[in-house]
């Protein structure tokens, strides 16, 4: 909704400068306006008052009722929090009905936290077994079929923000097998974002992709810059494959994920940098490469690669250039080797000035941020290393500003006529 907006008042703009410019007559412009559907109703000062007065009267009944549980019979607070998730589901029906989506969103999440709060009163008060983890499953899974009954992206934020403590918990009591468990969850609410095809839906399904790598890394015997280099790659190569599919929804959705895929290779890249050092890897010890990882990498710059031949559209080949390119600099430092790591300074370099190239032919800002962010972070890591040459680090840092500019100079000879 709110993209919607901000791409509607954009338009708006450009259609004024066209017709200032004679580009367009007025007419054209009446005739654009009328074909454009309506806008849906936004967050205005009024709905966002009312949507804080809801959280209020949401932490106030909790409160309430947690003052008063011992003082309450069984029954009566199982009867007060059955209330308050009928209310709220109730008050979110009735809201829907009379035209006030935003806020019958609202109420659908307030009441999937009233059924999370009901778990935990509930197993406190019947003495229920210390799994804490599966209550936080059943507390994700109440709030996933909410989302799915009523179409609330609140419900499906609680949803997926359970879902990823739940597996962040299930990951450090295994430790030593990776929780595919929630990637169950996270495709069946991927399945909603694509069925709504909501733009907000996407960025929060894709956003919780992260915690469960970020979780499922920094297991014991990972290496967790490999095995968050690959879950980048399969993130970044599937959106850059279903941001190039003929549907609308799935090419949204796609967009969406390569965003997310793109901002966690910057990290990836920064993050080897910073912790190529053999001192890092002395410290943590010898860590093992699992096969499903390594398979994950390798998917993802399939897929970029072959969607850029399919489409021809060279931002797509650089884009996986990159993920390639920080894939072999972490295989080249794993296991770890004596000395400084030159050829993985310069490949995550390499890595991340494709990354801008790619979003600059592209036309996406997104990842134009973060290619230049990526840039930043290796330099400042190459710089501020643990252990080394200061001196020899600089000349290095010297030597591929010079390739750079050498190169920039030659392409604008090639380029004359082009902006890139």
């Amino acid at each position: 909704m709110i993209f919607e907006r901000a791409y509607r008042q954009r338009l708006e703009a450009d259609l004024a400068q066209w017709e200032a410019d004679g580009v367009i007559t007025p007419a054209t412009r009446a005739g654009i306006g009328i074909a454009l559907p309506p806008l849906a109703a936004g967050v205005n000062i009024p709905v966002m008052v009312a949507i804080v007065g809801g959280l209020l009267i949401a932490a106030a009944f909790l409160a309430f009722v947690a003052a008063h549980w011992i003082e309450l019979a069984r029954l009566s607070r199982l009867a007060m929090l059955l209330a308050g998730i009928v209310a709220a589901y109730g008050l979110g029906a009735w809201l829907a009905r009379t035209g006030r989506p935003v806020l019958a969103d609202l109420c659908s999440g307030v009441g999937s936290i009233i059924f999370g709060a009901g778990i935990a009163l509930v197993g406190q008060m019947y003495h229920l077994g210390g799994d804490f983890a599966g209550g936080m499953l059943l507390w994700a899974i109440g709030a996933l079929a909410a989302a799915a009954l009523t179409g609330s992206r609140g419900a499906l934020a609680v949803a997926l923000a359970v879902a990823s403590i739940w597996t962040c918990m299930r990951v450090v009591e295994i430790r030593d097998i990776p929780h595919f468990w929630f990637v169950a969850v996270w495709l069946i609410a991927a399945g909603l974002a694509l069925a709504w095809n909501s733009r907000v839906a996407a960025h929060l399904v894709a956003l919780a992709a992260l915690p469960w790598w970020i979780a499922t890394a920094f297991q014991v015997d990972l290496e967790p810059s490999f095995v968050l280099g690959d879950g980048a790659a399969l993130l970044f190569g599937t959106g850059l494959a279903l941001a190039a599919a003929p549907s609308q929804r799935v090419s949204s959705a796609g967009a969406v994920l390569s965003i997310y895929g793109a901002f966690l290779l910057i990290g990836v890249a920064t993050l080897e940098v910073a912790t190529a050092n053999e001192f890092f890897h002395i410290q943590a010890g010898t860590a093992s490469q699992p096969l499903w990882a390594m398979s994950c990498g390798v998917a993802g710059a399939i897929f970029a690669f072959a969607v850029a031949a399919t489409t021809r559209r060279v931002g797509t080949a650089f884009a996986g250039m990159a993920i390639g390119l920080v894939l072999v600099a972490a295989a080249l430092w794993t296991p770890p080797q004596a000395g400084e790591p030159w050829r993985a300074y310069a490949l995550e370099l390499c890595a991340m000035l494709c990354l801008v190239v790619s979003a600059m032919l592209d036309n996406s800002r997104p990842r134009i941020v973060a290619g230049w962010l990526g840039i930043a972070g290796v330099i400042a890591a190459i710089t501020w290393a643990v252990q080394g040459s200061l001196l020899q680090r600089s000349v290095f840092l010297a030597v591929a500003g010079a390739v750079a500019i050498a190169l920039s100079l030659v392409l604008n000879r090639l380029l004359p006529r082009t902006r890139q």
